[in-house]
Order: structure tokens, then sequence, then C-alpha cells
């Protein structure tokens, strides 16, 4: 039986509201950055419009904070109802970012299904949609962002250890989406959409929790052949868990923009699927983004110290509208020959530029004839090290204050 191939536009992880780098829009007041998402969004937006597509799955985070302003909730909602208003079934899958902070409470995305917006459906709980209801000769299972804290809340679970309810919580998902995948017609081409790990997925800089604190699906629930295609989300670097040819292809497309220098090798981009019953084809489009240009220079002689720091500098033009890291390697004693201000000025048409300055010391720290290694505590040690690295008492006090509060959160684990 011929079928009409159905073309379908994959995106996830948007985080709109992420502002780190940069300054404000006069004419909008909105965070640069915040504009480089939603410019992301747009290309996203008018590639599903203009090519057309069939279908708009988002894998899950449409903001990086669970309770968003107003105003972001707003440009979001603006690019959203383009896609109601062109008529596309949008599928919207709530994230770790977009779930309720507290039991009872709304999700960032419930707006949608409230008001009942066309061709907009909000998959907050592991099930199927079907045909009828998206309007599209297709089926599509929805794994949103589990949190094992509601598993915490079993009373035959409340006192086990944090990787017996991970266990559990797995052991749920697997059963439902396996009967899910039995229910399904198997006539009718099938996707899996999920937020959240699975085993051998590379993890890109934005991985906040540790091995063993988060639900991390097994391969085996998501590599079954029944399926036609597995629209992830929730890690930021594009990839493709299944090998090239084999059914069904298993996708994270990443965050539409770089979130910080972690990222600043990884291309942005979205996913477009054409998918039948039993064949699968699909490609990654890269989308336009800010450049960011991470710089790590290295200084021969005191003698020609600044002019060997300008001669490794990028082309004015490379630098122009570019968030910029200027990773400076010289020995301590060199500090008075380095010019700020200078390249403060050559940066000045960046968006942004951090300079970093990593002093080599060329004397190990001498703790004195009388001292015992071993009666000093980690704080006591690292207050000596900080005086020998040429800290005024200011920065000292404030990295002291660092390193009690990391070493105590290191104690209470």
């Amino acid at each position: 039986m011929s079928e009409k191939p159905l073309r379908v536009l994959h995106f996830a992880d948007a985080h709109i509201d992420i502002a780190n780098y940069g300054r404000h829009d006069p004419q909008t007041a909105l965070p640069i950055r915040v504009m480089d998402f939603l410019a992301a969004l747009d290309q996203i937006v008018e590639t599903a419009v203009s090519e057309p597509v069939d279908l708009v799955i988002f894998a899950g985070d449409a903001y990086k904070d669970r309770n968003p302003q107003p105003t972001f909730q707003r440009e979001w909602g603006k690019r959203i109802m383009r896609l109601s208003q062109a008529g596309i079934p949008t599928l919207l899958l709530v994230g770790n970012h977009d779930v309720s902070p507290a039991a009872g409470r709304a999700h960032t995305l419930h707006e949608f299904s409230t008001l009942g917006v066309p061709h907009i459906h909000v998959a907050d709980t592991i099930r199927l949609f079907g045909p009828d209801e998206l309007g599209l000769p297709v089926q599509i299972i929805t794994v949103p962002w589990v949190s094992a804290s509601r598993f915490m809340a079993y009373e035959e679970l409340a006192d086990k250890p944090r990787e017996e309810i991970l266990t559990a919580a797995e052991d749920v998902v697997v059963a439902r989406v396996a009967s899910l995948i039995e229910s399904a017609d198997p006539q009718m081409p099938l996707i899996l959409t999920a937020h959240a790990s699975v085993q051998g997925a590379v993890y890109g800089s934005e991985r906040a929790v540790m091995l063993g604190h988060e639900l991390v699906l097994s391969g085996g629930l998501i590599n079954d052949r029944r399926l036609d295609y597995v629209a992830l989300g929730h890690i930021h670097k594009h990839q493709a868990l299944s090998s090239a040819g084999s059914h069904p292809p298993i996708v994270y497309p990443g965050s539409i923009e770089r979130i910080d220098f972690g990222e600043v090798k990884e291309k942005k981009g979205f996913v477009l699927a054409t998918v039948c019953r039993g064949k699968t084809e699909w490609i990654f489009r890269p989308l336009q983004t800010r450049r960011f240009l991470d710089l790590t220079i290295d200084t021969a002689s005191a003698d020609t110290f600044m002019a060997d720091i300008m001669c490794q500098l990028p082309q004015p033009d490379e630098v122009a509208g570019a968030i910029c890291r200027v990773q400076l390697n010289y020995p301590h004693d060199w500090e008075p020959l380095l010019d700020e201000n200078a390249l403060n000025d050559y940066f000045s048409t960046a968006l942004s530029v951090q300079i970093q300055k990593h002093r080599q010391l060329d004397k190990r720290v001498r703790l004195g004839d009388t001292v015992g290694v071993e009666e000093m505590t980690p704080v006591d040690l690292l207050a000596t090290y900080w005086r020998t690295s040429g800290l005024d008492e200011a920065e000292i006090t404030e990295m002291q204050a660092l390193a009690v509060e990391v070493l105590g959160a290191m104690d209470e684990e």
C-alpha cells in the first residue's frame, strides 16, 4: 500500500530566555542574546511555513526557567501562534525546564492547551496521539520529562536509595511505552518523542547533573523497529544514536543556539525528516547563529609581550558582533606588562569579550619548616596558595568564601 511521505520538522531546547552575554537592545528592550535565540526560532518557524512541513515536533525546554517572564512567554507565543495560523499541527513536549516547580502548578506550556489553540498539542503525559487528534495519518508516543522526585512521593519508595527510585521510574516508563507501541496501528507511521537522556548519548557543556541523578532511558526502549522516527530533546549536542541507514533514526537535534563556550565547536540547527512506515530519511539543517570566538594566546618573550598578543588576534571583521573569550598564558611576573585597555579597545565592536588571565607560577608554594602539611585543613592550604598567586586581599577573601561553600557541599554529599 503506497502512502504519502510525512514531512516532519523536529527541534528542541529553545531556551529563549538565556541572556548570559552582551547587553540589551535599545529598540526592543530585550537582551540581545534573547533576540539571538528568537532569531533562530524565527528561522525554524519560517522553514516550517515556507517549505512547508506537515508536522512540527518540539521536544521540550522552551525556556531556561520554570517561571519565565511574561515578556519571554509573549515572544515564544508569537512564534507558536504563527504555526497555528498556518494550520501546521505542532506538538509541544514538556521538558525539565518547562515542568512546574511545585505540584498543582501549571507548566510553562499550559496556556496553549488551556486556551485550546488550534493545531497546537501539548504533551505533558506519557500517551499516544492518534490521527484523529492530529489530523494527520501518523501516531506519536510522547514521553515528557520524568522527574525522580515524583516517584519519591510513593510510599513504597519513600526510604529507598535514589538508584532504586530511578530504576522504578524507568520500569514504569518502559512498561507504558511498550503498551502504547503494542496498541498502535501497525499500518500507520509511528513516532516516539521524548525529553530525556538516553544511554550512549554524548552530553554537551549544558550537563548540570551527574549520572545517577536523573532518569536515563535504555537504548533498547527506543530502538524498536516498530517505531519510524525517535525525536529526542534534552541534550544540547546534535547527534544520532542510530547508525546510518538503520531503522528507526534516533536523533537529538541539539539546542537552537550556543549556550556558552563549551558549545563553541557545535553546529546548531534542527532536523527535517521524511517519515514513511518502515522507512525514514532525515537531514540536519544548520541555523545562522551568533559567532563565538575562543582564543588561546601564548607569549614567548617579555620584551615583545603585548606585540605577541596583538598579532595573534583575529581580524576586526571577525570580531565585530561576536562573543569572544581571550585566554592569556604568561608568567605571573609579566602581569605589569599587560595592557587590558588595548585589548578592550580592539574588541570594542564585539558583542561581548572575556579576558581570562592564566598566570603561571615559577616557584612552588613554601609552607615553612615548622608547618606540618598534615595539620592544615584544605581551606588553610588554599589560603596559602592564594597569597602566593598574586591575588589581592579582596580577591583572596572572595575565593576563600567560595572554597568554603564548595568544600561544605562536598562534605554534605
